[in-house]
């Protein structure tokens, strides 16, 4: 996991997974450096993976207060159980549904859960944490916020994109990347992860983009792509989500093609099987 501080107010966590194909996306999670220090998200559910020890080098967890989980998908909640071990201060923050998603692999701790939804604020002691249903999203239980004091806005998988490079997924800064690769990872990114935007009122869909931008953000960031300082390019390319050509996905014989890429041809592993002499 790559961690550096952002600025005074947020660390980032960052994983660079690899999407065969597709490049490398970032899977972040962050640490908002409040009075009541909150964690944002808790990354991948991998067994190689130790959320609780990377996020001790950026904080003790004993002094979290919240864990705001942007939405309940295995890449948000990889160290979440542990944490709230971790973390006895701490609360969750999340929605009904997610309390509900996640209370099907194991249940939660009701007396530990805070419930908030869009349209709601968070005190955390220092600032407010403003919810918000993102322009995007692939779950119903998606909420980001908008931290008043330090212009931030935390958009869940929303502004999200593949890149070519795993350099580039856990890079500094969003504008980092080609233009042109950036505005095709985040069109990309979109069908991939909210194929209903093909299907919806694109004027309602851009009155949902505007709300966020009218919040005039200093800083985006999502949970899958670098911190972007670039805040008006990436409004400008998720407006163009719905004309983006929808995405299909590689069918059974692609994964064979793929699967035999990987695999020697069945007489060379004979022929390598045998015993020599």
């Amino acid at each position: 996991m790559h961690t550096h501080r952002i600025n005074e107010h947020v660390t980032i966590l960052a994983d660079p997974a690899p999407l065969p194909g597709l490049g490398f996306l970032a899977v972040n999670a962050f640490v908002l450096h409040a009075e009541e220090p909150v964690v944002i998200d808790t990354g991948l559910s991998l067994p190689d993976k130790d959320f609780v020890t990377d996020l001790s080098a950026v904080i003790d967890p004993t002094d979290v207060r919240w864990i705001w989980l942007t939405h309940p998908d295995r890449d948000h909640t990889g160290g979440l159980f542990a944490l709230l071990e971790a973390a006895p201060q701490a609360r969750l923050v999340t929605t009904f549904g997610g309390v509900g998603i996640m209370s099907t692999e194991r249940p939660l701790p009701l007396d530990r859960v805070y419930l908030l939804n869009p349209g709601q604020s968070l005190s955390v002691g220092d600032r407010s944490l403003h919810a918000f249903r993102p322009p995007l999203f692939d779950s119903p239980a998606t909420v980001g916020f908008y931290d008043d004091r330090s212009g931030i806005v935390f958009s869940s998988d929303c502004f999200g994109a593949p890149v070519a490079t795993m350099e580039l997924a856990v890079g500094a800064d969003a504008a980092e990347i080609p233009a042109d690769e950036l505005r095709g990872g985040q069109l990309l990114w979109a069908a991939v992860d909210s194929p209903w935007i093909h299907n919806i009122d694109t004027s309602r869909y851009l009155e949902t983009v505007r709300a966020v931008q009218t919040l005039e953000p200093d800083l985006i960031l999502s949970s899958h792509l670098p911190p972007a300082t670039n805040t008006a390019t990436l409004f400008d390319n998720v407006a163009e989500a719905p004309n983006a050509e929808p995405f299909v996905g590689p069918d059974q014989q692609a994964l064979e093609q793929l699967l035999a890429s990987f695999e020697p041809p069945a007489a060379e592993a004979r022929q390598q099987a045998e015993p020599v002499g």
